[in-house]
């Protein structure tokens, strides 16, 4: 359902000219990410499930581990980019189509799925280092960091600190970015003459606002508390929230809340009965 809803998104945006915006193609490449973490983790955790535990390689382990953490901050990136697209269409009206070009667009697109990919290499470098002994059973359906320091006999206190660092410029930074746009977005729409213009302006980041909450939600409780600070069982809930439920409404929350996109799709429903 996840990669459908995405695929026919990614489809609309493709070939409806009205759809042609700087923020719809942020859009895409967010739900590609999305299709990239979804594609990492859920096939396996559905063959964990039916076959009631599964084995896999440390290798394999720590590959998944790396698309999936580097998945996870290309959307950081990306969600603070397309936070920064509605701070200019909002707050500067008159010189966005001059700042966000194509080519702004690409650079930025560009940025954060490199950076994501770059910064999800720095733990793997320790991760690789860990020494493992005994059954090596990991509590949980796919390669997360926190099992792997569970598990792990060497010392981990210096992955744990490089992790609990590393939350800063992955997850943090973005985040704060993100709340100063819309403290900014905010200011401006409140200050808008009519309740009209108002609502017309909240309307266009509402979408996107509603996705920020969800995936920082969970993304923060998940990995600003240090890894032995709470319980694998919580652990695993969260990751459920982050890798399976908040994608599949993702697509969901901007097909609906988004007028454009809402408007496209109604027509072509209407075009195809």
């Amino acid at each position: 359902m996840t990669v459908l809803l995405d695929i026919m998104i990614i489809i609309l945006v493709s070939t409806k000219t009205s759809l042609h915006s700087p923020m719809y193609t942020f859009l895409t490449n967010f739900l590609l990410s999305e299709m990239c973490l979804v594609a990492v983790i859920v096939p396996n955790m559905l063959r964990i499930i039916w076959m009631d535990g599964a084995t896999m390689s440390v290798t394999g382990c720590i590959t998944q581990s790396y698309l999936y953490v580097s998945s996870g901050t290309s959307e950081c990136y990306l969600l603070t980019v397309m936070s920064y697209d509605r701070y200019l269409a909002i707050c500067r009206p008159l010189h966005y189509n001059t700042i966000m070009g194509h080519n702004l667009q690409y650079f930025l697109i560009i940025s954060c799925w490199m950076l994501g990919f770059i910064l999800g290499l720095i733990p793997m470098s320790l991760l690789v280092m860990l020494k493992f002994c005994g059954r090596n059973n990991i509590d949980h359906y796919f390669c997360d960091l926190a099992p792997f320091v569970t598990i792990a006999c060497s010392d981990t206190s210096g992955l744990e600190i490089e992790i609990f660092v590393l939350t800063i410029p992955m997850v943090a930074v973005p985040f704060i970015l993100i709340i100063a746009s819309y403290v900014c977005i905010f200011i401006v729409i409140l200050k808008m003459p009519s309740v009209g213009s108002r609502q017309k302006a909240f309307s266009t980041c509402s979408a996107h606002l509603l996705v920020v909450g969800i995936f920082y939600g969970a993304m923060f409780i998940n990995y600003f508390i240090p890894v032995r600070g709470h319980s694998l069982a919580l652990n695993k809930i969260l990751s459920v929230v982050f890798t399976v439920v908040t994608p599949l409404f993702n697509p969901i929350i901007y097909s609906l809340r988004n007028k454009d996109m809402h408007a496209v799709i109604c027509r072509y429903i209407h075009w195809k009965t």
